[in-house]
């Protein structure tokens, strides 16, 4: 009975960088908005800070929703182990069996049961302690 998780192991360092960038790149709009100003009616230096400010707000932001789904991952894990080895019905009720292993994809769980056959769970889905 195993549980997999397809999920990218650098995926928050790539989230993280894709930040940086994005960083870098409202640097750059900056300094080339103050180098292209009408020199006779120039930017008031609160309205930078203002800018500056919304970016970090932005950036902060985006730090919490990658913190948010590493929490949302060990959550799902949480479900996955408890369970394998019960016994789950499909939605339909066409599908039923014991649980073999669990897969967390980008769409939830995905319960495998023991004859090979994947059941996605979500709404609806009985599952019960083996008999």
């Amino acid at each position: 009975m195993t549980t997999t998780i397809p999920v990218g192991a650098n995926q928050a360092s790539q989230q993280t960088s894709k930040t940086a960038v994005d960083y870098q790149s409202f640097l750059k709009l900056l300094i080339a908005e103050m180098k292209n100003q009408d020199p006779t009616k120039p930017m008031d230096s609160t309205q930078y800070v203002a800018q500056l400010a919304t970016f970090s707000q932005v950036e902060q932001s985006v730090q919490t929703n990658t913190k948010l789904d590493q929490i949302m991952s060990s959550s799902a894990l949480s479900q996955a182990d408890a369970i394998i080895g019960r016994n789950i019905t499909s939605a339909d009720g066409k599908t039923s069996g014991t649980v073999a292993s669990v897969t967390l994809s980008s769409s939830g769980l995905i319960a495998v049961l023991q004859d090979g056959t994947q059941v996605p769970v979500g709404e609806g889905v009985s599952i019960k302690p083996a008999a």
